[in-house]
């Protein structure tokens, strides 16, 4: 970078000298655009319940999902995200109740759908976490997760979701294969024009202890995810899984966790032209919102923590702020 012209002819802070001219020459912005929701969904009737380690986010039965999305297409955001907290009596090794077209998340699809038709998008996840009784992502056997075999499940899947609704299928298991077997079932099945949101650069974070007690696999998982999500310590790595997810058929990438791998973003940003999704996960939120509650931070830091996200090239961000910052934009 060649700078000319030097002190006291130059003075860079002629530029940041009133709030105007700041805004004239601001690089990068946030709008309610760039935001997507999460939603936890939870059994019952009339029901909103708290979740400890997430201060103002809630889960929501299902006759309660219009009191957060009445707001979110007010505000115009573009989409959520749906995440099920299943009865422990639901769940068993195979997570057989991902498959079931009466579960939490397919109950979900179709309400939205029938009372807010395409008004806003709709993200499912895709993985075996949230039904197994083990908390894995995929089959266990033996102590090792077995690929291909959950593969064939995600598939599946995915595939009900399709039916159910879903715009945007969004697998975040870490599974090598399942986005260009999951594309294949969906145009076989005319489902030509749902999109797959790849997880593809999901990392074996310390970030995600809040969610895991959001969806009830807090308690039930053993051991951890290392074997099949990134090592954090890797970067080229993440260049590999993005490049085989869109092979396969990928139409947007997401990087999980968000803050701590930034360069993640813009490396992908850099070298595919993809739109690329960064997920600012429950520990990052925890973080932020313990920290403005204790006063330690003011709420500022809310949006300069979405401003990052977005100087590195992220297109999107799935962020539990969404509801509550959309006003402000």
């Amino acid at each position: 970078m060649i700078i000319t012209g030097k002190y006291p002819n130059l003075r860079l802070r002629r530029n940041r000298k009133r709030d105007w001219i700041r805004r004239l020459v601001q690089e990068n912005n946030l709008s309610v655009n760039d935001l997507i929701l999460p939603i936890f969904i939870i059994d019952g009737k009339n029901k909103v319940e708290s979740i400890k380690s997430m201060p103002d986010v809630f889960r929501y039965s299902i006759d309660k999902i219009p009191t957060i999305l009445d707001k979110a297409v007010k505000s115009k955001i573009p989409m959520v995200a749906l995440f099920p907290y299943t009865n422990s009596k639901l769940k068993n090794s195979t997570g057989i109740e991902a498959l079931n077209e009466n579960n939490l998340v397919c109950k979900a699809i179709r309400l939205i759908k029938k009372k807010y038709k395409n008004n806003i998008g709709i993200m499912c996840d895709v993985a075996l976490d949230p039904y197994t009784s083990h908390g894995h992502d995929g089959l266990l056997y033996k102590g090792k997760i077995l690929n291909d075999e959950t593969v064939e499940i995600l598939i599946k899947q995915s595939l009900l979701q399709a039916e159910m609704g879903c715009d945007v299928i969004a697998p975040s298991d870490m599974m090598d294969g399942r986005i260009g077997k999951i594309r294949k079932s969906l145009d076989k099945n005319k489902f030509q024009d749902v999109q797959i949101l790849s997880y593809a650069a999901k990392y074996a974070s310390s970030f995600y202890g809040p969610f895991r007690e959001a969806v009830g696999s807090n308690k039930s998982l053993k051991g951890d995810k290392k074997t099949y999500q990134m090592d954090f310590s890797n970067n080229q790595e993440a260049l590999r899984e993005i490049a085989l997810d869109i092979k396969e058929g990928a139409d947007l990438v997401m990087v999980k966790p968000g803050m701590p791998y930034l360069d993640i973003i813009r490396n992908i940003k850099d070298n595919f032209k993809i739109p690329v999704f960064a997920y600012q996960v429950s520990g990052e939120y925890s973080l932020i919102k313990n920290g403005i509650n204790k006063k330690l931070i003011n709420e500022n830091s809310i949006l300069e923590s979405l401003i990052g996200f977005k100087r590195a090239g992220a297109s999107a961000i799935v962020t539990y702020f969404a509801d509550k910052i959309a006003k402000n934009l």
